[in-house]
């Protein structure tokens, strides 16, 4: 287990001089937004959208095809369609059509998972705070004293093996040291640096178990956090999805009022 107290407090992160006034958000971040909620509105695999989520093993996932009932089994490391026509392999991490559910296979086996979509109910905007400039950071990203990994969910709930990236220390709640996780993008070669925090918000309007952000790369070495970034999990929009754990130390002690807000889900 990598001992994260070793690791010196820095201030890793400073204030970036802004003004604590009302401000508008930015255009890149405006329009990530609008195409988010796009995505949340159309996609056949929005959270809105999906139905239910299981493991996949030998037994297999039953899919209801009109009068009879499909299997999704896992053999050989592959997904195989089974009772709806001939035998045939699904594609991993990628969207199929299976009579009128939209079948996407993630993960990797043993811990393969089947999430099944369906017509979808009515897909509501996410909700932010105010943007405020003030809670944009950029600094230097520690190393780890040692090499390690961990398995965690990704905001969608895919179950991924993480790589520790260090630490980053932000000035809230008299300095708060937070770890950071490279989380590979299942299905292609892309992988991004997050964090998965709690903070003073979690539960009284932000998502109780956390809210995701990405440590972005600057010029000169140096990284930017942007709370106002900051997203849920999709287990926010549909308990279908499976949640993740919040992270070991990554609690913020004050209110973090930046990025998006959190209602409920039915």
């Amino acid at each position: 287990m990598i001992r994260q107290t070793l690791v010196p407090l820095l201030t890793a992160l400073a204030f970036l001089p802004a003004p604590r006034l009302a401000a508008q958000a930015p255009a890149d971040l405006a329009a990530e937004r609008a195409a988010f909620t796009d995505w949340l509105v159309h996609s056949p695999v929005s959270p809105y959208a999906a139905v239910s989520a299981a493991p996949l093993d030998p037994a297999g996932v039953g899919l209801e095809l009109g009068d009879r009932t499909a299997r999704i089994v896992e053999r050989n490391g592959a997904a195989w369609l089974e009772g709806a026509g001939a035998p045939r392999v699904l594609p991993r991490n990628r969207p199929a059509l299976v009579g009128t559910t939209t079948v996407l296979v993630t993960g990797e086996p043993p811990r393969s998972r089947v999430m099944l979509f369906g017509a979808g109910r009515r897909a509501v905007a996410p909700a932010y705070y105010p943007y405020d400039p003030a809670l944009v950071f950029s600094g230097t990203l520690v190393a780890p004293t040692a090499p390690g990994s961990e398995r965690v969910l990704t905001p969608d709930g895919v179950e991924v093996e993480a790589t520790v990236a260090g630490t980053v220390t932000v000035p809230l709640g008299g300095g708060t040291t937070l770890r950071v996780l490279r989380l590979p993008d299942p299905g292609s070669e892309e992988s991004s640096l997050e964090i998965y925090f709690r903070d003073g918000t979690s539960g009284t309007g932000s998502y109780p178990a956390g809210r995701f952000v990405t440590l972005a790369p600057i010029a000169g070495g140096r990284y930017r956090l942007d709370f106002n970034r900051s997203r849920n999990p999709f287990c926010a929009y549909n308990a279908a999805y499976p949640c993740p754990a919040p992270w070991r130390g990554n609690t913020i002690a004050v209110p973090v009022a930046a990025g998006e807000r959190y209602e409920s889900h039915p």
